[in-house]
Order: C-alpha cells, then sequence, then structure tokens
C-alpha cells in the first residue's frame, strides 16, 4: 500500500488539474452561450391555472426574442421549476435555480406568498426578480432588485373603491375574504379604506378559509345587512361556488373582485350564478392594439384559447427583462437591475408601463364585465 502513494498522488494531481480545465471549459462556454432565466410558479396544485398561464406567455416571449436574434447575439434559454403553489417549495426552486443552474434572473410567482418567501432569496444573492402577478404590496419592499409588471393590492383597491362608487354609484357593500390568502385580506382592506374614503360604507364583513366549500352562513350574514355590492377578493378556485351559494340564498346584488378572479374556471363553476358581476384585471383579451392582437392570436394557435392575463404579464415580464438586458450591455445582473428600474413607458401587453420609483409599475386598471357567460370590457381606471 505504501508504494501505491506516489502513483495516487500523481493520478490525483492529473484528475485535478482535467477537473479545473472541464471546469473552465464550461465556464468559457457558459459565457458565449445562452442566457439562462429562471422561471418559477405553480405548475400543479390548487393554483396551477395561474402558474401554466404564466408560462405560456414567458415561452412566447423566449421564442419571439430568440427568432429576432436573441439578445446580445444570445439565445434566451428558460428554467422552469414548479412551486407546487407553496411557499417553502418557492423558496427551494428558487435556491436551486441561482445556486444549480446559475440563472440571470428569475420571473415569478403570481402568488404573493410564494414570491414573498422567494423575493429574500433573489435579493441576498444579487439576482434581478420580476414578479408577473403578486401584488401585495410587501414583495418588493424586499429589495431593491425585486420588481413586478403587474398593479399592487392597494393600487387596485384603490381602483376598485372608485369604479364601484363613481361609475356604479353603489353606497354599501359587504365583504367576504379569505382569511388564509395575504392577498385576499390585503385587498379586502385596500378596498374597503378606499371606500369609505369615498363616501360609500361597508355593512358587512365575513371571512372564509380558502378552500372550504361552506359559505351559507357568512353569506346569510351579508345577506341580512342588505348591501348594494358583495365584495369577494379571493381566488377563482372559490369564487364560482360562492357565487352559486350566494344566489341560491337570494343575494341578487353585483359581485365584485380583484384579479384573482381571472381564470375561464370562475365562469365554468359559477355558470349563470356569476352573471352581473366585475373584477379587475391587468388586460382585456379584446383590447384593440395591434400587440395585443398578435399576442392574442398566437396563444390562441398554440394553446387553443384566449390568453387570460397572467400570461400578458407573463410575456411582458420577459420582454421587459430582455430589453433591460440588451440596454446593460453584459450579463452583469447590477447594470440589468438598473436598467429594469430605468423602464419608462414600455409598450406592453398589460398596459403603458413605467416603473416607479418603488419598482412596482404605474399603469391603468382595466375593469371587466361578467355577462351570459362571457367577459366584456367596463372601462379604465386610473387611480390617483
Amino acid at each position: 500500500m505504501m508504494r501505491l502513494r506516489p502513483a495516487l498522488a500523481i493520478l490525483s494531481v492529473t484528475l485535478l488539474a482535467v477537473a479545473c480545465r472541464a471546469g473552465r471549459e464550461r465556464q468559457t462556454a457558459a459565457s458565449a452561450g445562452d442566457i439562462p432565466v429562471g422561471v418559477y410558479g405553480a405548475l400543479t396544485g390548487g393554483e396551477a391555472a395561474f402558474g401554466q398561464a404564466t408560462v405560456q406567455g414567458v415561452k412566447l416571449a423566449a421564442e419571439e426574442i430568440n427568432k429576432s436574434g436573441g439578445i446580445l447575439g444570445r439565445k434566451v434559454r428558460l428554467v422552469i421549476e414548479d412551486d407546487q403553489g407553496k411557499a417553502e417549495e418557492a423558496a427551494s426552486v428558487v435556491t436551486k435555480l441561482i445556486t444549480r443552474d446559475n440563472v440571470t434572473a428569475v420571473i415569478g410567482e403570481n402568488s404573493s406568498n410564494q414570491s414573498l418567501a422567494a423575493a429574500p432569496i433573489c435579493q441576498t444573492n444579487g439576482v434581478p426578480m420580476i414578479s408577473p402577478s403578486s401584488t401585495n404590496p410587501n414583495v418588493t419592499k424586499k429589495g431593491d432588485y425585486i420588481f413586478r409588471v403587474c398593479f399592487t393590492d392597494p393600487y387596485q383597491g384603490k381602483a376598485l373603491a372608485a369604479f364601484m362608487r363613481n361609475q356604479l354609484h353603489l353606497g354599501t357593500a359587504g365583504i367576504l375574504k379569505d382569511n388564509k390568502s395575504d392577498y385576499s385580506v390585503g385587498l379586502a382592506e385596500f378596498f374597503s379604506k378606499n371606500f369609505v374614503a369615498a363616501g360609500g360604507k361597508i355593512v358587512a364583513e365575513q371571512s372564509y378559509a380558502g378552500g372550504d366549500t361552506e359559505f351559507r352562513p357568512q353569506l346569510t350574514a351579508i345577506k341580512n345587512a342588505k348591501p348594494d355590492v358583495l365584495f369577494l377578493p379571493g381566488f377563482y378556485t372559490d369564487v364560482g361556488q360562492i357565487a352559486i351559494q350566494a344566489r341560491d340564498l337570494g343575494i341578487t346584488v353585483p359581485m365584485v373582485g380583484g384579479d384573482g378572479w381571472d381564470s375561464p374556471t370562475v365562469i365554468q363553476i359559477g355558470g349563470k350564478s356569476i352573471d352581473d358581476s366585475y373584477f379587475s384585471d391587468h388586460y382585456f383579451v379584446g383590447d384593440p392594439r395591434p400587440l395585443v392582437k398578435r399576442f392574442v392570436a398566437a396563444i390562441h394557435q398554440r394553446y387553443g384559447h384566449n390568453p387570460e392575463a397572467n400570461a400578458a404579464l407573463g410575456y411582458d415580464s420577459l420582454h421587459i427583462l430582455a430589453d433591460a438586458i440588451a440596454k446593460a450591455g453584459s450579463l452583469d445582473k447590477k447594470k440589468i437591475r438598473d436598467n429594469i428600474a430605468a423602464t419608462r413607458d414600455y409598450q406592453g401587453v398589460s398596459g403603458v408601463i413605467t416603473m416607479g420609483p418603488d419598482r412596482d409599475p404605474i399603469k391603468p386598471v382595466a375593469m371587466i364585465r361578467i355577462e351570459n357567460g362571457t367577459t366584456h370590457f367596463a372601462g379604465w381606471v386610473t387611480p390617483r
């Protein structure tokens, strides 16, 4: 055994040299190859419709970018991870995207809960993150590398209150919120504050836990308060069933919600019960702008359906990132961050986007009406 040690030492040195040379070759190939962009979202689980729609939009944007020559002469390579709609999984997959895949930037998540778990990891590692649709105001407060292309809960809460008071002329509201969801609780709070400030009155407020199937006790209490409108700041997964039970109980007033309603599932479950309802959204599929028409046609051709708002937001997220990388002139993450922050008057599918000083976009809010099983544009609202 003693006589073998010199040979083993030589072999070890040789293997180390080979490994170092291979490592240098990988680094050189990476620097001259594709641009890896991480994408994380709920591709399975209760929020899968959001994540899948976002990925559809991101993939379309990547196709367009690569067909037009890429960015800085390099193609975009998407590295997509499923966080199953769980905060702990979001933190785990984003850690892998950064440490294992060495991504240049990260796009995600849809849900604020998952974004709040993953944003600190991106911030600590100096990796730009763009959330397509996390509306909780605390998401971008996690650091100066964290951005979003959607409006925030305070922003859409104010827009919804203005819409109900000034355009629908409704004076009293009942609220049914999901106490397990930061999104639902926050949107209820911001709507309530602005509705009252605009001269309205909250006459009842009830809560449930996401995933519940029985809402009649809460709806009965709200019905007894006789509101002019029922505000439901929840997700599409619950809203359709709530609408059915509300109508069964004789609640005939309009129902109004936020962008969490944006899924065909709301109409599929709610049926006629969801008619005469409104929700705020990030874009409207019937927008006549050529950019929107091309986007809608491309998604429809690939997937056989019209794109949801999350597809539009995912599409805009990658294009804004690509624009920032091109302006940075390199893959330096700090320069990319600075150029995302400098976004001004970007013509996106989800509207004209200017990045505000808090890394939240300044943009109009679309109001959508559900009637006869289809959606209709009800107007734009830009809260002051």
